[in-house]
C-alpha cells in the first residue's frame, strides 16, 4: 500500500511535501508537531480575536487547511494556518463594509469570513493557472518589513482596553485609540491589568530562560487555572466564556453575489499578502535546505487549503513564517509533523474545549499583544537603515500608513511602493563608460563629458533594460559623450549585456540616435546584445544601412573592428 502511495505521488503533484520519506524520521516529525500543537493552539486562538471570530475558528485553521496543504503542497516545512497580517486586514475591511448586523463574532460576520477564504483561494487557483506566482516578487523585502511592523503595532494597540479591563476604546482609527485609552486610564480594572501583565511576564521569562517551552501555553494554562480557582465575576475580570467545540459544520458559507462584490477589495488585498509572505517562507527554507521548491504546486495547495477553510467554517489561512521557524527548529523533516499538529487540534476541538470558558480575555489579549509585539521588526529596521537610507524611508511609509490610515491602504501603499522603487531602480541604473588603466584592464568611469575609452572611441555600458522610462537619460549622456569629445569620435560602442527586451520607445530613440550619429560620421556599435532584443531591433528598422557589421559577440571584437577602420595614430595596438 505504501508503496503504491509513493508511485502515485510521483505520477501526480501530491505529497510533495512529504515523500520521499526515511522511517528514521518519524519521531523526530511526531515531536515538532506537538511542539508546534503547543504554540500554535493558543497563537491561533490569538488571530481569531485579532480577525473577530469565534476562538474555535482559530483551531479550525488548524485542521482541514493544514492536511490539505500537506497532502498538495510542495514546501516540506511551510506552516499553513491563521496568520497576524491577513486576520487584521480581514477585520479592518469587513469593520469598513457598513452592512446591518454585521459585528464581530456574529453569523453575518462568519459567513462573510468563510467567503473572503473562498474568494482568496480561487484567486491563488487562478494565479497556478496563469503562472502569476512571479507577482510575488513585486512586494519587496522592505515595504514587508514595514507592513508587518505597522500591522504589529496597530493590532497590539487594539489589545489595550481588554488588557486593562474597565477601559473601552469604542475608536475606529489608531489615534482615536490611543486617545480614548489614555483618558480611560483612571477606569482600569487592576486585576484585569494583573492577568495580563501575569501572562506577559511568564512568556517574557519563558522566552528568555526556556526558549524551547511554548510560553504562550503554558501561560494560557496557568491563566485558566487561576481563573477556575477565584471568581472572576467578583473581581470583574471577563473572561471567554463558554466555548463551542466539536468538528466544523462543512457547509458553504451565507454569503450572496452582493456580498462577494463588496469583498473583492478585501480579498484581493489578502490575496497579495498570502501569495507573497508564502513564498517568502517556502523559499527561505528550501534555500536552507538545498530542497527543490515548486512555487506553482504550493499556490495549488494554498487555494485548496482556503478553500478548505472557507468550507469548514474558519477564515483565511497563509504560510507561517514564524510557525515555521517553530516547527523546524523543533526538527522536523516533512508535512508529517504538520499532520501531527493538526491531529493535536482535533483532539483540542472534540474534548478540550470546555476548560476554555475560564480563559480570562485579558489573557488572551496579552497573548495577541505578545504576538504582535513580535512583528515589530526592529532589526530589520535597524538594519534597513544603515544599509539604504531611502529604503528605510519607504518601510516607515508603509508602517505609517497601516497604523493611522488602514492595513488596507498599507497593503496598496506597499505594492505602489515596490513599484515605483523597481522603476526608479532602472530608471536610475548607474551608465559607465569603460576606459583602459594604465595596465590596460577595463575600468568604469561616470558618463560625463569629454569621458573616452581612447582617442575617437566611447565604449558606453548600459546597467538595464533600455525601454521608454529611461531612453531620454540614455540620449542625454550619449549626446553630452559625443559632444565632449576631443578629438571627435568615430565609433560608439553600446555595451548591451544587460539589455534583454527593447520597448517601441527605446527602438525609436535607437534610431533617432543613429540617424544623428551617421550625419556627424559616427558608427553606431552594438556588443553582447540578447538575441530577442537584437530581432525587436531589427523589426523596428533602428539601425540603418547594414546593421549586421554593428554588432558584436564581445567587447574586444569590437574595439579590434574599430581601430582596423580607424587611421587615428593615437589608437593602441590591442
Amino acid at each position: 500500500m505504501a508503496t503504491r502511495i509513493v508511485s502515485k505521488a510521483k505520477q501526480l503533484p501530491i505529497l510533495q511535501g512529504i515523500y520521499p520519506y526515511k522511517r528514521a524520521w518519524l519521531s523526530g516529525d511526531v515531536l515538532a508537531g506537538l511542539t508546534l500543537a503547543a504554540v500554535a493552539i493558543p497563537e491561533c486562538m490569538g488571530y481569531a480575536k485579532i480577525a473577530g471570530m469565534p476562538i474555535v475558528a482559530g483551531l479550525y485553521t488548524l485542521l482541514l487547511p493544514v492536511f490539505v496543504f500537506a497532502v498538495l503542497g510542495s514546501s516540506r516545512h511551510m506552516v499553513v494556518g491563521a496568520d497576524s497580517a491577513t486576520a487584521a486586514i480581514m477585520f479592518a475591511g469587513l469593520g469598513t463594509l457598513g452592512i446591518t448586523g454585521l459585528e464581530p463574532g456574529s453569523s453575518k460576520w462568519v459567513a462573510l469570513a468563510g467567503a473572503l477564504a473562498l474568494m482568496t483561494g480561487l484567486a491563488l487557483l487562478l494565479a497556478r493557472i496563469l503562472g502569476l506566482g512571479f507577482l510575488a516578487d513585486f512586494l519587496s523585502r522592505t515595504v514587508l518589513v514595514g507592513f508587518l511592523t505597522g500591522v504589529g503595532i496597530q493590532v497590539a494597540i487594539g489589545q489595550l482596553p481588554d488588557m486593562f479591563g474597565g477601559v473601552r476604546a469604542p475608536a475606529t482609527s489608531t489615534a482615536e485609540k490611543v486617545t480614548e485609552w489614555v483618558t480611560e486610564l483612571p477606569h482600569t480594572n487592576l486585576p484585569t491589568l494583573v492577568v495580563a501583565l501575569g501572562v506577559l511576564g511568564i512568556m517574557v521569562l519563558l522566552n528568555r530562560y526556556a526558549p524551547k517551552v511554548p510560553g504562550a501555553l503554558v501561560a494560557l494554562v496557568a491563566a485558566m487555572v487561576v481563573s477556575a480557582i477565584f471568581d472572576p465575576a467578583y473581581y470583574d475580570v471577563a473572561v471567554v466564556g463558554s466555548v463551542w467545540g466539536g468538528f466544523p459544520n462543512l457547509a458553504f458559507p451565507e454569503a450572496s453575489w452582493t456580498d462577494g462584490e463588496q469583498l473583492l477589495g478585501i480579498a484581493s488585498s489578502i490575496f497579495l499578502v498570502v501569495l507573497t509572505q508564502s513564498a517568502a517562507t517556502s523559499r527561505s527554507f528550501a534555500i536552507k535546505y538545498r530542497e527543490r521548491l515548486n512555487e506553482n504546486v504550493d499556490l495549488l495547495g494554498l487555494g485548496v487549503a482556503n478553500l478548505a477553510a472557507g468550507l469548514s467554517s474558519t477564515f483565511v489561512v497563509n504560510g507561517s513564517p514564524t510557525k515555521t521557524a517553530v516547527v523546524d527548529t523543533a526538527g522536523s523533516h516533512s508535512q508529517v509533523a504538520q499532520m501531527v499538529t493538526a491531529a493535536v487540534a482535533l483532539l483540542t476541538v472534540m474534548f478540550a474545549t470546555g476548560p476554555l470558558a475560564y480563559l480570562p480575555s485579558a489573557a488572551l489579549a496579552a497573548i495577541v499583544f505578545w504576538v504582535c509585539i513580535g512583528l515589530v521588526d526592529i532589526r530589520g529596521l535597524r538594519n534597513i537603515y544603515q544599509t539604504r537610507r531611502t529604503e528605510f524611508g519607504t518601510a516607515i511609509l508603509t508602517a505609517l500608513t497601516v497604523i493611522f490610515v488602514g492595513v488596507e491602504q498599507g497593503i496598496i501603499v506597499a505594492i505602489i511602493l515596490s513599484l515605483l522603487d523597481h522603476v526608479r531602480r532602472s530608471y536610475t541604473a548607474a551608465n559607465f563608460v569603460l576606459v583602459r588603466d594604465e595596465q590596460g584592464d577595463w575600468r568604469y568611469r561616470e558618463p560625463i563629458p569629454g569621458t573616452v575609452s581612447e582617442p575617437r572611441l566611447v565604449v558606453y555600458r548600459l546597467g538595464n533594460e533600455l525601454y521608454y522610462a529611461n531612453v531620454a537619460r540614455f540620449q542625454d549622456e550619449v549626446l553630452g559623450l559625443v559632444n565632449g569629445a576631443d578629438p571627435p569620435l568615430k565609433w560608439l560602442v553600446i555595451d548591451a549585456g544587460a539589455v534583454n527586451d527593447v520597448d517601441y520607445s527605446a527602438g525609436q530613440a535607437l534610431g533617432d540616435l543613429d540617424t544623428l550619429l551617421q550625419a556627424k560620421g559616427i558608427t553606431l556599435a552594438l556588443v553582447d546584445l540578447n538575441p530577442n532584443a537584437r530581432e525587436q531591433i531589427g523589426r523596428y528598422g533602428s539601425l540603418k544601412g547594414e546593421p549586421q557589421d554593428r554588432y558584436f559577440d564581445t567587447l574586444g571584437k569590437a574595439v579590434r573592428a574599430f581601430r582596423r577602420e580607424s587611421p587615428i595614430k593615437e589608437a593602441k595596438n590591442g
